[in-house]
């Protein structure tokens, strides 16, 4: 059994009645996948944006492994601390990361953020020294059309990301960097500049599958 634990803030959590990315990767996988898989984390539930909490179930389609370590406004400055417990307790084999955009946005420069993702590779390391993981860049959103200084970090740090990926890589545990959604523009496949709509949640999904099946041979080509 392939246990992969989607990993991520806002973009990868969701909210109530979202379809997510996950669910659009899962059944890709369904498809493409002729190995028995699974989603697994701490946590299945969505954002509920009435009440600021992560309450809700209300999928808009329910049926399918829920588990992941996601949350909304959380970065690798919060999640390097969890991922440790996280692999211990739910045995993943690939983790499947997209996060940044909160650090950068409101906790940590780009060298700073750089460091956390080493934090959180050891950890997940230690808890799993056999683990894997894809790597989504941080996809930019509406905020850098107003704020220069905002988008050189994102620039700077998905360079920065790119040199930390190749330099913890290893043979028993590699790391690989997603190719960056293809076409994903902001303006179009979010519904508020920064959350994915059901064509971002598609282009998110097929850059996990991409590195997945080019790498790993996990999957196939990504079919919406």
């Amino acid at each position: 059994m392939l246990r992969l634990m989607p990993v991520g803030d806002s973009m990868t959590i969701g909210s109530a009645g979202d379809h997510t990315w996950r669910y659009r990767l899962w059944r890709h996988l369904c498809a493409a996948y002729d190995g028995p898989f699974t989603f697994v984390g701490p946590r299945e539930a969505l954002y509920e944006q009435s009440t600021d909490s992560a309450t809700s179930y209300g999928y808009a389609e329910p049926g399918f492994p829920r588990g992941h370590l996601a949350g909304w406004g959380e970065g690798w400055h919060h999640l390097a601390p969890l991922i440790g417990e996280a692999v211990r307790a739910h045995r993943p084999d690939v983790l499947l990361v997209s996060l940044g955009l909160i650090d950068l946005g409101f906790y940590t420069n780009a060298e700073q953020t750089a460091e956390n993702v080493r934090a959180f590779v050891a950890a997940a390391r230690a808890a799993r020294p056999r683990v894997r993981a894809v790597v989504l860049p941080v996809l930019p959103n509406i905020r850098v059309e107003a704020d220069a200084s905002f988008a050189e970090q994102v620039t700077r740090f998905n360079d920065l990301l790119a040199k930390t990926v190749v330099d913890l890589t290893t043979p028993h545990s590699p790391l690989l960097l997603a190719p960056p959604p293809a076409s994903y523009d902001f303006r179009t496949d979010t519904y508020d500049g920064t959350h994915p709509n059901a064509t971002g949640e598609h282009r998110m999904a097929e850059a996990f599958a991409a590195a997945l099946y080019g790498e790993w041979g996990v999957g196939g080509p990504y079919a919406e």
